[in-house]
């Protein structure tokens, strides 16, 4: 299936992937993630967007965020991308391009698969084989929902709040999501989401996104006819991580 358009809508959590050009390298050094951070936190107050979690892998981004306006993502995006790859450039004496051209989006239901979608960023260095636990990663947001680290970049969100009445039962109760086995189905149906720019979540919240936008914004496996079903709950799913 042709991937569809992307689409942002007040409100709605959005799980976002920009790649690396032919998925080349886009951080050479410790220099480079805090320069993107930084410019990261620029658009996200210039825009009134909140982060829920991130993470930065040599060759591509995740981004867990909502948007109080729709077009301010792509703002967002092309604002961070620019001073971002200017700095690059200026660096390393390279000139062209540094992404590729069009980032991945994904609308999450926050009722069903907002935490698996957030436990699948945070995982991916683990899937990655670059740590074997979460937390051995600086450059995510894992701490700072886990372990309560200082993250200025990070808004939890109200889904996230429901974990528990107190900072340390939230923290406790998000630990336990990731002392599951990994589910390679839940990661693959939050890939083929994000790949689409197609909503991630059950069939009833992927018919709304539909009528919403005015065509058909249903998932679609590849490679074999259309199954109807319902993706788990987040307390249900265990969502590993992939690039």
């Amino acid at each position: 299936m042709a991937r569809q358009p992307r689409i942002h809508l007040p409100g709605l959590p959005l799980h976002i992937v920009q790649r690396g050009h032919n998925r080349q390298a886009c951080f050479f050094a410790v220099g480079d993630y805090l320069r993107y951070l930084h410019w990261l936190g620029e658009a996200l107050r210039a825009t009134r967007i909140k982060l829920h979690a991130y993470v930065l892998m040599t060759n591509h981004v995740h981004l867990l965020l909502t948007p109080q306006d729709a077009s301010a993502v792509p703002l967002a995006m092309i604002s961070l991308g620019r001073r971002y790859v200017q700095s690059v450039n200026k660096r390393y004496a390279r000139t062209g391009t540094l992404w590729d051209s069009r980032y991945h989006a994904s609308i999450v239901c926050s009722d069903s698969h907002l935490l698996a979608c957030q436990r699948y960023i945070e995982l991916n260095p683990v899937r990655a084989g670059m740590v074997c636990e979460p937390a051995q990663y600086r450059w995510s947001s894992f701490r700072c929902n886990a372990l309560g680290k200082s993250d200025k970049l990070i808004s939890a969100h109200p889904t996230y709040g429901e974990l528990g009445r107190s900072d340390a039962a939230r923290r406790r109760e998000y630990r336990q999501l990731f002392e599951r086995g990994h589910d390679a189905t839940v990661a693959a149906e939050i890939r083929l989401a994000v790949n689409q720019n197609q909503p991630l979540g059950p069939m009833s919240f992927q018919v709304a996104i539909s009528d919403l936008a005015g065509s058909d914004r249903r998932v679609r496996p590849r490679g074999r006819p259309r199954v109807s079903r319902d993706l788990p709950k987040f307390d249900d799913a265990q969502a590993p991580d992939g690039p």
